[in-house]
């Protein structure tokens, strides 16, 4: 039953959502009448209560009310449509000056008005109630499941729609009633977000929202249940995008879906697409997951294993294993397969990565959420990181670095300093288990940044210095006790070494100016006569960004952010060119910076011309800059509309050819039926090795995917890895050379069989010996012929054919 309202407005209007409350809501309209009733100022009122579907007494409960009150009505719907949908339709039912709406088990006081009015008075558009704040009182607690959900629920709330409001939940709220009408006109949810949207709605238009806490006790009897949750997990992205926060959805979809594009190769063919650009590394990373996941299964050591390199090991904290994705992953590796976490992990990570950059340029440098959206996507996806995605996933995932980043910069803005260094240490430690390297180049760039700051406004950087370093500090103390373990293995544990060698690998000058294989305008033959190979395009950011770069420090020059930005740019290019620097249109060079940090301690194990890898947040920073500049400056003239079109032009001729391509795939080789149906058991005992001819090395590295194949049953010699050489124990990839594995490598190379004695017999069943070798497999391929000649020749014994390989029994022989 509802009564018609009068047209004269009232002070204060009390809305009650109820569904099949009978027990509770007699009290509560008692209680509320009574307050209002008993208030020393003469306000006018009215309390109306909307059933939303009840199937008991409720409302015949509030018909009693009213008819024993006038100024109480009872607004009936037909169905239970939600507490959203009772809650639009008292609103828009009511008169008041002001609106509030309390929860029918009135878990909240009525008293507690007086707070919430209070701040109303000071000019806020709406104060709500909170258990979150100091000073809240919470008479009786939740469940502790309840309230750990409800925690969780609400920093996803505050992250997703309302920032700044620690507790949206809490069921009683005073609004202005002309803004909380107009909200409720445009409202959508029907269900328990329904707070979120109006709140949202509020925090859209700058109207103030006050947060007051309050005086608070859980009553039995609550609505809202586990499976809520989903739902209203559905209603925020719903208000995210039928609320004008569409670029927020959108941006990161835009994102994921130029992933899936790039790697739609490798997921069409899920388990036989193989990247044709990485070389070796695909099957070693997928080997990485492999052997990570069975660790975790079987409750091994994360940091070692004795599958390849057998019998001395492999030190998997001394390689890149990324144990921070690995392990969290291994669940899915074990269920699915390593070549799908390979998948997930590039086409994942190279989404996420560039979210996290458009969060930090977003929240920190610019306006414009597109501007935002170019500088994350140019972070993630410019040419350097495209060529990573090929075979390197530890210099693809980076999303833990802008967080970093922005845990840095809060330390500097001295906000909450224990809190935020704590959690600097925690986000310092965990990119160690995502790759350390990476985290060297990003503390490279820092110190960069910094030191171009500080000479372009050292009166800044002075004031913050202190807060900086203190934070530093601490996080340093936090970060410490977590990774000394496993740093402490990788290089002082059992196959450790203390640097890699790899030679000079600097940037020639023209790598900075031209453009990426996998660039929309690259040139293969260019790229290749400039880099190493296709995963180590480690520059080819291409001349005309580089003259925008330029053009837009030199046009915003004014701005510290600015200068320091393009020194960083700059002094990270210039290193990366490595010991000595080539002069264009000569055969000589001059002697680069690099000279004087390559010989420090993890230094020399860098490849020089990564540290071009440092410009790419720093231009996408400064693209965004432009771009930002470009779309919020306001126009007073047909000259300056000119230089808007010619700045998009030039954004457009700068950005444009960078666009990558899709990676390329080809059909990876297939595994033997002598691994795949396990006829490798009968050959092989537990405790002894399996190898392979020739013995894997980082340029043959079949066995890895034999072993995947075969579940980890077996070990073998030599492989794909980083390892000690020499006394020295210099850092080398693969195994230390022994004579079978350089006698069959050299015949695999060049087809040729070389003389083989006595001698060389020995020096074979010496090799066997300590590789504990029980059988060697040969499957027929290039120079096949010649390899099974050498075996046969150094064995004495000739091979037996089975599922599709050669084999040689050697148990029985040493």
């Amino acid at each position: 039953m509802s009564r018609p309202a009068a047209s004269r407005a009232v002070d204060l209007t009390v809305i009650v959502p109820a569904y099949d409350e009978e027990d509770r809501l007699a009290p509560t309209l008692e209680a509320i009448r009574t307050h209002l009733g008993s208030t020393e100022e003469a306000v006018t009122w009215e309390l109306i209560v909307v059933d939303d579907g009840s199937t008991d007494a409720t409302a015949r409960i509030a018909e009693a009310a009213a008819a024993d009150e006038p100024r109480v009505r009872l607004i009936r719907t037909p169905d239970n449509r939600g507490k959203g949908h009772a809650v639009r339709t008292g609103v828009l039912a009511s008169r008041g000056r002001r609106v509030l709406v309390t929860d029918a088990d009135l878990a909240t006081p009525i008293e507690e008005l007086a707070l919430l009015a209070r701040r109303l008075d000071e000019g806020a558009a709406a104060a709500v109630g909170s258990r979150a704040l100091p000073g809240s009182r919470i008479a009786v607690r939740q469940h502790a499941v309840r309230e750990f959900m409800g925690r969780a629920g609400s920093r996803l709330i505050r992250a997703a729609a309302v920032p700044g409001i620690r507790d949206t939940q809490c069921g009683f709220k005073l609004f202005d009633g002309d803004k909380v009408r107009a909200a409720c006109a445009e409202s959508r949810l029907d269900g328990w977000s329904y707070d979120v949207e109006l709140l949202h709605f509020f925090r859209r238009r700058d109207w103030e929202v006050a947060e007051v806490p309050v005086r608070w006790a859980h009553q039995p009897g609550s609505k809202i249940r586990p499976s809520a949750y989903p739902t209203v997990l559905a209603d925020l992205v719903r208000l995210r995008w039928h609320h004008g926060d569409r670029a927020r959805l959108a941006i990161p979809l835009l994102y994921l879906l130029a992933a899936f594009v790039l790697y739609g190769g490798l997921w069409g063919g899920l388990g036989h697409a193989y990247l044709a650009d990485s070389g070796s590394d695909q099957t070693q990373w997928e080997w990485f997951f492999a052997v990570t996941a069975d660790n975790v299964a079987h409750l091994r050591n994360p940091l070692f294993t004795h599958l390849q390199n057998a019998p001395l090991g492999v030190n998997l904290m001394a390689n890149t294993v990324m144990l921070g994705l690995s392990v969290p992953l291994a669940p899915v590796t074990l269920a699915f397969g390593a070549h799908v976490t390979w998948a997930i992990v590039l086409t994942g990570g190279l989404a996420v990565t560039a979210c996290s950059w458009y969060w930090l340029i977003a929240k920190r440098f610019v306006r414009s959420r597109w501007a935002a959206a170019l500088g994350g996507a140019f972070c993630a996806f410019a040419p350097p990181m495209i060529s990573h995605g090929n075979a390197h996933p530890n210099f693809l995932v980076l999303f833990m670095i802008p967080l970093i980043i922005d845990r840095a910069v809060r330390l500097c803005e001295g906000e909450r300093p224990t809190r935020n260094a704590v959690l600097l240490g925690l986000f310092l430690a965990y990119q160690v288990f995502l790759g350390e390297e990476a985290l060297l180049l990003a503390v490279t760039g820092l110190l960069l940044f910094a030191f171009g700051y500080a000479v372009a406004d050292p009166d800044a950087a002075r004031a913050v210095s202190g807060r900086l370093l203190r934070g530093l500090g601490v996080a340093a103390l936090v970060a410490a006790p977590i990774v000394a373990v496993p740093v402490g293995w990788q290089f002082l544990g059992p196959q450790s070494y203390h640097s890699v060698l790899h030679g000079e690998v600097g940037n020639n000058p023209m790598a900075l100016l031209e453009y990426a294989t996998r660039s929309l305008a690259g040139d293969d033959a260019k790229a290749a006569a400039l880099s190493v190979n296709r995963t180590e395009e480690n520059a080819f950011f291409g001349w005309p960004l580089v003259v925008l770069s330029v053009i837009v420090v030199v046009r915003m020059w004014r701005r510290p952010l600015v200068r320091a930005l393009g020194f960083t740019a700059l002094a990270a290019a210039v290193l990366s060119m490595g010991r000595n620097i080539p002069l264009l249109g000569t055969d000589k060079t001059l002697p680069g910076p690099w000279r004087m940090i390559g010989d420090l301690p993890f230094f020399e194990s860098v490849i020089e011309s990564r540290v071009a890898m440092i410009c790419v947040p720093a231009l996408g920073i400064l693209l965004a800059l432009a771009c930002d500049r470009l779309a919020t400056r306001r126009l007073r003239s047909e000259r300056e509309r000119s230089h808007r079109l010619l700045g998009w032009a030039a954004l457009a001729v700068a950005v444009l050819p960078l666009v990558p391509t899709p990676y390329r795939t080809v059909e990876r080789v297939p595994v033997p039926a002598f691994i795949t149906d396990g006829t490798w058991r009968e050959h092989v005992r537990p405790g002894r090795t399996l190898v392979p001819v020739p013995v894997p090395s980082p340029a043959d590295v079949e066995a890895l995917h034999w072993q995947v194949r075969a579940d980890l049953g077996f070990a073998f010699p030599g492989g794909y890895f980083n390892g000690p050489y020499g006394p020295d124990r210099i850092g080398i990839y693969g195994p230390e050379p022994r004579f079978m594995s350089e006698l069959l490598r050299k015949v695999h190379e060049t087809g040729k069989l070389p003389e083989i004695g006595e001698q060389q017999r020995r020096a074979f069943r010496a090799d066997l010996r300590f590789w504990k070798a029980d059988a060697l497999v040969l499957d027929p391929g290039v120079n096949g012929a010649p390899l099974r000649e050498a075996v046969t020749a150094l064995s004495g014994q000739e091979p037996k054919k089975e599922g599709g390989v050669w084999v040689w029994d050697v148990a029985p022989s040493h």
